[in-house]
């Protein structure tokens, strides 16, 4: 697919989260007037300079009043407009969780709420700017859809996906790039198949199965590699769809491996991991396996640079292949 200014989705490799995404958006305004862009004086950080530029009477700038854009975002919708409200993951996700709950999830308006800082990206800023609890706040709303993309061209085109091609409210959690593995490419072909509510196979494998979703996929496909050096065979699924989770793609895992790792840049209370232990256990006949949760084990993190912290909270290598040998042995 080429872009209005020219550039196929391969130009999309090796760029930051946040900058594909605002690429992407722009674009998305090109094809359709409907798009509108509200965010809480954090236009540049959000990366809404382009489509501002291009589209200046279908771009909102609220201050910092990040409830009343989530409010005004649901009147848009009302009105027809296909509105993208962005802001940074901590702000978004605990400030106006009423807002995202009541004004938009309950009557299943057609708003778009994007989330760049996510996880510990601002990991200099200390837990008020940590953003490690909002797939917990998020999955336990109805009706919205949590979408986390793992490279720059999944980031494109999730952010296509959510803005034009799915109906109903969207959580899209962002990573900034300069995280761990924020511009790696996990992707060979451009063109990928993506679909929202569609695991993505990256790696085939008998022994054990790693499930992961944004930053962590990279931290999945690492660990395989180290996991194969010790003759072990580590399937890798990208789960870029938190919610609704494949399902299908779960039990398969089930019954084709040994057990599940779930690896994830959030709080393991109430985040990724339980949610695939849930629908594991909730087939009837598909096979019970052991699963083991990497991520934040339910504490305030530290504060320092994001990698620093990654290693600090677990999020390595040896967590993961750990985790992988307790399940196999």
């Amino acid at each position: 697919m080429a872009t209005a200014d020219g550039f196929t989705m391969a130009s999309f490799k090796e760029m930051a989260g946040r900058d594909s995404y605002g690429k992407m958006l722009a674009q998305c305004g090109e094809e359709d007037e409907r798009l509108v862009v509200l965010n809480a004086d954090c236009q540049h950080p959000t990366r809404a300079t382009l489509f501002a530029e291009r589209f200046p009477d279908r771009n909102f700038n609220f201050g910092i009043a990040e409830a009343n854009m989530i409010s005004a975002a649901a009147g848009m919708a009302i009105a027809g407009k296909i509105p993208v409200a962005a802001g940074f993951g901590f702000a978004i996700s605990l400030r106006v969780a009423e807002q995202i709950r009541t004004n938009v999830c309950y009557p299943n308006h057609n708003v778009k709420v994007v989330t760049t800082a996510t996880g510990l990206s601002m990991g200099t800023g200390g837990p008020t700017h940590h953003c490690i609890e909002d797939l917990a706040l998020m999955r336990g709303i109805p009706n919205i859809t949590i979408v986390c993309p793992a490279s720059p061209i999944e980031n494109a085109l999730a952010t296509r996906a959510c803005l034009l091609e799915h109906e109903g409210p969207v959580y899209l959690r962002l990573v900034r790039g300069e995280d761990f593995g924020g511009t790696d490419e996990i992707y060979e072909q451009a063109d990928i198949d993506f679909e929202i509510g569609k695991a993505i196979t990256l790696r085939d494998g008998e022994d054990i199965t790693l499930m992961a979703h944004g930053n962590s996929v990279g931290l999945a496909l690492l660990s395989a590699a180290q996991l194969a050096q010790k003759g072990i065979g580590a399937r890798v699924v990208n789960m870029h769809t938190v919610k609704p989770l494949d399902k299908e793609a779960i039990w398969e895992a089930a019954e084709r491996t040994r057990g599940i790792v779930t690896i994830e840049e959030n709080n393991v209370c109430g985040g990724f991991g339980e949610a695939v232990a849930a629908v594991m256990a909730g087939k009837k006949g598909s096979p019970l396996v052991p699963v083991r949760l990497v991520g934040i084990q339910d504490e305030f993190c530290k504060i320092g640079a994001s990698l620093d912290l990654w290693q600090a909270h677990g999020l390595r290598e040896q967590t993961v292949v750990a985790a992988a040998l307790d399940i196999l042995n």
